[in-house]
């Protein structure tokens, strides 16, 4: 079978929230490598749906090689090579992980090229709405599996102090800091979205499949924005992590992320 099986999403919306739901559970060691899972009928009770809904989910998890199905002797799970470690990013040390995600990962540059900068991009990083900049996407993997989508907009008069080979072959960050960009802070959003078909071949999962989704802001020194990246994430091989610390006093007491700290050092 196949290592690393493409995600084979079952139809209908209720079958597939049985299968993202079933997923989920293997994925966290819930239900693990060589556990029989409940039956047909156990699962459309758990879930209020019918078996012919929960037998769809279950044909699409077999499928993606996360389960084996034999007549008369149940569900089993089988994990074994199927599923990798997610990708763990620290939201509270965000800027030398971003670095060192770029040293352990590999990346594969799927375009390169100069346009004006979309509105949406201008608008960010502050620039006049024709102004050139660089657009690269690049797909990022772990293990050989591929984990993010990632389309980059940077200043074309930063970007050409790099070349398309440098940035197939070095982290952006890098480059940037190479040409001499301070980089002083960043702004990140996280939203959900579906996977439309030329994301979802190169991330390797079927159309429509959820994606967690990441926009950010990079600005220098100065407070001039170098870099905007829109970002698309495989939820079952990326996580975003914040360690969070108590604060206040009596009813004003709350918590606040842990700048800095990682749950390692028990924030």
């Amino acid at each position: 079978m196949n290592k690393h099986a493409k995600s084979v999403l079952p139809e209908g919306a209720k079958a597939r929230q049985v299968y993202l739901s079933l997923r989920d559970q293997i994925s966290d060691g819930r239900f693990q490598d060589g556990q029989t899972l409940p039956g047909e009928q156990k699962l459309s009770e758990v879930f209020g749906v019918s078996r012919v809904t929960v037998r769809r989910a279950l044909d699409a998890l077999a499928a993606s090689g996360l389960i084996i199905r034999r007549a008369g002797s149940g569900t089993t799970v089988s994990t074994a090579g199927q599923l990798d470690k997610p990708v763990a990013m620290n939201l509270a040390t965000l800027m030398p992980q971003l670095v060192e995600m770029g040293q352990s990962t590999t990346a594969r540059l799927l375009s390169f090229s100069y346009d004006a900068a979309p509105d949406f991009v201008a608008s960010a990083l502050g620039l006049p709405s024709d102004e050139q900049v660089q657009i690269a996407t690049r797909v990022r993997s772990t293990n050989q599996t591929p984990f993010s989508h990632l389309t980059t907009y940077v200043p074309a008069e930063i970007a050409r102090n790099y070349s398309e080979n440098d940035l197939a072959t070095t982290p952006l960050f890098k480059l940037l800091e190479r040409g001499g960009v301070q980089i002083k802070d960043a702004h990140q959003s996280v939203s959900a979205t579906l996977a439309g078909p030329e994301v979802a071949d190169a991330l390797d999962v079927a159309v429509g499949s959820a994606l967690l989704s990441l926009r950010r802001v990079v600005k220098d020194v100065d407070g001039n924005g170098v870099e905007y990246l829109a970002g698309l994430y495989r939820p079952d091989m990326f996580r975003l992590e914040m360690p969070l610390t108590r604060v206040g006093d009596g009813n004003a007491r709350h918590w606040e992320p842990a700048i800095g700290k990682t749950h390692e050092e028990g924030a």
